[in-house]
């Protein structure tokens, strides 16, 4: 059995949230103007257009307009503007 899919069903058994057992990014929207994000990598591109944030399990792409990155610490950051889209890429072979 593959190691995250074990890490999921222990913490699943144990009722554990997944972002601490996976280390599964965690985004909060609040309308279309603000979202924070948890237990990212880095940011891979960052234009008033299109900010990318790399991630354990891929990337994840905020499109929109007037974006920028309010805050960032090594646990979260803050992004701002009229946010359009947001995508998620996972890596290779995960779902």
């Amino acid at each position: 059995m593959e190691k995250e899919q074990l890490r999921e069903r222990l913490a699943s058994a144990a009722g554990m949230p997944k972002d601490v057992t996976m280390k599964a990014a965690v985004i909060t929207v609040l309308g279309n103007f603000e979202a924070c994000i948890e237990n990212y990598r880095g940011i891979t591109e960052y234009t008033e257009c299109l900010i990318r944030i790399q991630t354990k399990g891929g990337q994840i792409r905020f499109t929109g307009r007037h974006l920028q990155v309010e805050y960032y610490t090594n646990d979260e950051m803050k992004i701002t503007g009229r946010i359009e889209t947001i995508e998620f890429t996972h890596k290779e072979g995960r779902e």
